[in-house]
């Protein structure tokens, strides 16, 4: 059993109130015995039992539930440089897919990796995930869009669940674009996901979800209709990449389906907010998305106003969001979208977990959840997220066991 003391704040991150909810506690104790949290509460209040458990000092830190990247595109080949500078000189995201690049130029490097080289490249960036506090990440396919391509992107996160810490929630994303062999012919390869890809992929239990690109140069809302209802069908929850750069309805689509989550938002319409509260759907802003872009971001503020759920992740991927840097995002989310550093913060823990389906485990700070955690060196959120620096997480730990700590860190005891 362990005890974490000298907590100068701890945010327990629970689900009940609302967005700036986190319900911190000041001068706190965590215990966890084997992954499993036991105790939360004020150190003053620390019941005898848990007083005699191996003790670690969190430095008067602040200690916050391990960081959930609920949106990333994890495993591709190359990168996307050249349209970093074709953006900065005035080319915009769809000119730049019309000409071949975009998306599709990824397919094309990510066809031609091997499943080893994709996965020891995305096993790197989960490491150096790790060192900033995250501990979960969800990952989505869609750089392959073949049934080959696309169950050889999904067994690398297969593999990486198996192998490495950081917990892997993997995702469908099958429907990114319609492919080079299957240009002007969207409806065929719609029918090749719901009659092939969407089955193998159930079948392998390769996947949790199945996410749909709504937008004009992807897919249209009756296309992603079919799909995700047949992904239902199969087994795998629903995500949706709704109204990023235009408003397309897919805000109204993820109210129509369940979705989990919607993801981006940039441009959702007023019923479209109306639609995710009513079902409850997660908006997933990608704040990092909106900067490299240069959109106007996610209007976060109305949605938390409308009393929509609004989670916070990286969209890392190698075109429009080229950072895994989450505690980044949650500064972008303070900054750009006017959402105070403790809504970020539980968009970034418990809101991204129920959009990752891992909300009955991680999330939040709380008896009988997982033991994930990292230490701030902050004395609080605030501080945390104001002044941001290369990296302010000392100590990672995953299932009760500290996966990583910084160099400089020095705690009384290891874990």
């Amino acid at each position: 059993m362990r005890l974490l003391h000298n907590i100068a704040q701890l945010a327990t991150c629970r689900a009940e109130g609302g967005q700036e909810d986190i319900h911190s506690i000041a001068d706190a104790a965590l215990v966890w015995d084997g992954g499993t949290i036991r105790w939360v509460g004020p150190a003053a209040e620390l019941p005898a039992e848990f007083r005699v458990a191996d003790q670690i000092d969190a430095g008067g830190r602040l200690v916050i539930p391990g960081l959930i990247d609920c949106h990333t595109h994890l495993a591709f080949g190359g990168w996307r440089a050249e349209e970093f500078e074709q953006r900065i000189r005035g080319r915009d995201y769809l000119d730049i897919a019309r000409s071949g690049g975009g998306i599709a130029s990824t397919v094309r490097q990510t066809r031609e990796a091997t499943e080893q080289q994709l996965r020891d490249r995305a096993a790197r960036f989960l490491a150096e995930m790790l060192t900033l506090g995250i501990t979960a990440v969800e990952c989505k396919s869609g750089y392959g869009l073949t049934l080959d391509s696309e169950l050889k992107l999904l067994r690398v996160y297969r593999m990486l669940a198996a192998e490495q810490a950081v917990r892997v929630v993997p995702t469908l994303l099958g429907a990114h674009i319609v492919p080079p062999e299957f240009q002007g012919n969207s409806g065929g390869y719609v029918d090749h996901l719901v009659h092939e890809m969407i089955p193998a992929v159930a079948g392998e239990k390769l996947a949790l979800f199945c996410d749909v690109f709504v937008e004009e140069s992807a897919f249209s809302v009756a296309e992603a209709r079919r799909i995700l209802r047949a992904g239902q069908r199969a087994g795998l929850a629903s995500k949706i990449h709704a109204d990023q750069l235009s408003s397309s309805g897919g805000g109204e689509l993820a109210g129509e389906l369940g979705a989990v989550s919607a993801d981006h938002l940039e441009h959702i319409s007023d019923a479209g907010m109306t639609a995710l509260r009513d079902a409850g759907v997660v908006a997933v802003s990608l704040p990092l998305a909106s900067l490299y872009l240069g959109q106007t971001p996610m209007p976060a503020r109305r949605l938390i106003d409308t009393g929509v759920a609004v989670a916070v992740a990286t969209d890392f991927n190698p075109g429009s969001a080229p950072s895994y840097h989450l505690p980044l995002a949650l500064t972008l989310a303070c900054t750009l979208q006017r959402m105070t550093p403790a809504e970020a913060l539980k968009g970034a823990t418990i809101y991204a977990a129920r959009a990752a389906g891992l909300e009955a485990l991680a999330g939040s700070l709380e008896p009988g959840k997982a033991a994930d955690f990292a230490i701030i060196d902050a004395p609080g959120v605030n501080q945390w997220l104001y002044h941001f620096r290369p990296n302010a997480c000392v100590r990672t730990v995953i299932a009760g066991i500290t996966r990583w700590s910084s160099p400089e860190h020095v705690a009384n005891h290891s874990s």
